[in-house]
């Protein structure tokens, strides 16, 4: 770096700690040899940034946020490397301890809304995780505070989420999905056996690694059974995610069991073999009404190949009364086995790197990131004031489900029974049923012709 340049990006890279000043010269020096006319000046700090990027000494966000002028990029022990994801109440970062150089996620908790209330339901899932040790969900390192900054720290998971997999490459066949959710349910068979209830299963929330292993993330809406009606602050409130809530957790919020987390999976599963949510379009409050009053489109319109031994599982998983749906998790990953083949396969596509025909890198926009870690939340991700759905959790990755066909898509087509599937042992009762009314009729029949005889 000449003594004739020391631009902001410059002070503000070293000020960081992300960069030193050997990295800075040996970046000034190739962007002079690319571009011989620079003159005195050098090299602008979007161009420096880019070629920082293209040497590998930053990635594009940490570009992004020195141009918006970050430095603090430390949180406790651990160093920031880049952002995960943007939350209803906060933000999720991959970061690396400095001693250890483990790679880890860190959910944060914004400064300006730690309140009491927000800081005591952090407080509340930190617990509830650090209980949790499966292999089906994501595991708790660690949690602590700086300064008034509080963060909870996670296992970092390398692969993607089942929404977005599914939303990429499209729906996955039969035996990749029963296998994904097997995994997802003997994680919540552990949660449940501590007493402790999600609330927010999702395709979102379901970590899928590129060896097809599933995971469980985000306990920010959990809570015990023995407290849902009591001390949980959000006790009597309809927590969760619309297209995925089970019909108990709408009509009686304080009386959730595991049946809701069982009725979530089997969303999750009808969204993974069909590629649909079961209630596409509309409002929040439409979806609503129609997990409590409506079925879903039969799954066979989407997919024609589900055989009715797998439609019964899923039917059984998303029974609107709990007392009649599956049961437990276990029963889930019984029921699901006979289509559970191996490892699943994720699609592969080649990984993104910085090149000429990179877009080139920009300062973040002043309304998504601050110089200040913590306060990240743009507020277009606020949930609607008419949404009767609360997001509670300050650490919540809620990743709604965008609508996949219009509002006015019908539910139930006029074709009843075409239109949804009806379980086989159901279809034997209905059958018994209408084989009851026609001996009904039939002997109402006879008898009324025996008396027109008569008379």
């Amino acid at each position: 770096m000449s003594p004739a340049r020391s631009s902001s990006f410059e002070n503000t890279a070293l000020t960081s700690g992300l960069l030193s000043k050997s990295d800075l010269l040996e970046a000034v020096a190739q962007c002079r040899s690319s571009s011989p006319g620079l003159g005195r000046r050098g090299p602008s700090d979007d161009a420096l940034a880019a070629k920082l990027v293209d040497l590998a000494k930053i990635n594009r966000w940490q570009a992004e946020q020195l141009l918006s002028g970050r430095t603090k990029f430390r949180l406790g022990p651990y160093k920031i490397l880049d952002s995960i994801g943007q939350g209803g109440m906060g933000q999720v970062f991959k970061a690396e301890h400095m001693v250890m150089k483990r790679v880890v996620a860190v959910k944060v908790l914004p400064r300006h809304r730690s309140t009491p209330i927000a800081v005591d339901s952090f407080t509340r899932e930190i617990r509830a995780q650090a209980q949790l040790d499966h292999e089906n969900l994501v595991r708790a390192f660690d949690a602590g505070h700086d300064g008034n900054v509080y963060y909870l720290v996670t296992e970092f998971v390398e692969g993607t989420d089942l929404r977005r997999l599914v939303r990429r490459h499209g729906k996955l066949p039969v035996a990749d999905a029963a296998s994904v959710i097997s995994q997802v349910a003997k994680g919540l068979a552990h949660a449940h056996e501590r007493g402790l209830i999600h609330r927010d299963v999702k395709p979102g929330n379901v970590m899928v690694t590129r060896d097809g292993r599933a995971k469980l993330s985000d306990l920010g809406l959990a809570g015990y059974m023995d407290e849902l009606g009591s001390s949980d602050p959000r006790a009597g409130k309809i927590v969760g995610t619309a297209d995925y809530l089970s019909p108990e957790q709408i009509i009686a919020p304080r009386d959730v069991t595991c049946a809701c987390d069982i009725y979530s999976l089997g969303c999750t599963l009808y969204y993974a073999v069909t590629g649909k949510v079961p209630y596409p379009g509309g409002t929040t409050k439409e979806k609503v009404r129609r997990h409590c009053e409506s079925n879903p489109l039969n799954p066979r319109h989407f997919t024609p190949e589900l055989d009715d031994e797998f439609l019964d599982v899923l039917c059984d998983m998303i029974e609107k009364q709990p007392e009649k749906r599956v049961q437990s998790a276990t029963e889930v990953i019984e029921r699901l086995q006979p289509w559970v083949k191996g490892r699943v396969e994720l699609p592969t596509r080649p990984l993104e790197t910085a090149s000429a025909s990179s877009p080139p890198v920009r300062a973040a926009r002043a309304s998504q990131f601050t110089t200040d870690l913590a306060d990240t939340m743009p507020h277009d991700l606020d949930p609607p004031e008419s949404s009767s759905i609360t997001h509670s959790s300050p650490s919540q990755l809620s990743q709604g489900t965008d609508p996949i066909t219009s509002a006015h898509h019908e539910t139930l087509p006029e074709d009843l029974f075409s239109g949804i599937y009806v379980p086989r042992r159901r279809r034997r009762r209905w059958a018994k049923s209408w084989l009851l009314i026609g001996a009904g009729l039939g002997l109402i029949g006879t008898g009324l012709a025996l008396g027109l005889l008569l008379l």
